[in-house]
């Protein structure tokens, strides 16, 4: 998120901190891939019933707290077993 609310990136992965430990001998830390934020809206404004709930982006200033609670309101975990 920036410093406004607005959703610029999405995780959709994070590297195997075991194997790339043991294909280089160093532990990784914070490694993620994400999908830039254009890609998914493009993507969600192809679906017509999608298209219509998305919001406009946030151009007012937000405190930091406001946004951190919007990150936590809208933060999801998805396991792919």
């Amino acid at each position: 998120m920036d410093e406004r609310g607005n959703v610029i990136g999405i995780v959709s992965a994070k590297l195997d901190a075991s194997t790339a430990l043991a294909m280089s001998g160093s532990l990784p830390e914070n490694v993620n891939y994400e999908v830039k934020s254009s890609l998914l809206l493009s993507f969600l404004e192809s679906v017509p019933d999608v298209d219509a709930k998305l919001k406009a982006p946030n151009t007012a200033d937000w405190k930091f707290e406001e946004v951190v609670k919007s990150a936590q309101d809208a933060a999801v975990l998805v396991l792919v077993y």
